[in-house]
């Protein structure tokens, strides 16, 4: 059966990728900046003012690779979760990176974890609004 020509589709245009099907210089720079955020905090924290290791070093490079892996997984296939998700997710990304950094400062595992929680909560709980609002 044909359709009118001003029957209204559901396709959603994507602008923000380019002609060619790669990604936009963004969607490596957010997470790359991310990683390397996070790498340095981890590896400042474990050198508390003291003489670098090489272990401190790795673990400021794994740390750092292991979140970027993350965030632009999380770019990649952000609008194919439903909103909820998505913002869980995010939420999820933070509180596992602040509580990860917090046990590197020596705190407790039961201290780290609730902060890792509240802020992956503020988090999901920010990123939902935002969806929400902008959808």
């Amino acid at each position: 059966m044909a359709t009118h020509a001003t029957t209204p589709t559901r396709r959603r245009q994507h602008t923000s990728t380019p002609a060619h099907g790669g990604h936009t210089p963004l969607a490596w720079a957010v997470p790359v900046a991310l990683g390397l955020i996070v790498g340095f905090w981890a590896f400042f924290i474990k050198r508390d003012g003291g003489a670098t290791t090489g272990g401190q070093i790795w673990l400021g490079v794994v740390s750092g690779v292991a979140f970027a892996v993350l965030c632009y997984a999380l770019a990649l296939v952000r609008r194919a979760l439903p909103r909820e998700l998505r913002a869980a997710s995010y939420g999820v990304l933070a509180g596992g990176a602040v509580g990860f950094l917090a046990s590197l400062n020596g705190k407790s595992v039961l201290s780290s974890s609730v902060l890792g929680l509240v802020v992956g909560a503020g988090m999901a709980l920010t990123m939902f609004y935002v969806h929400y609002t902008h959808e």
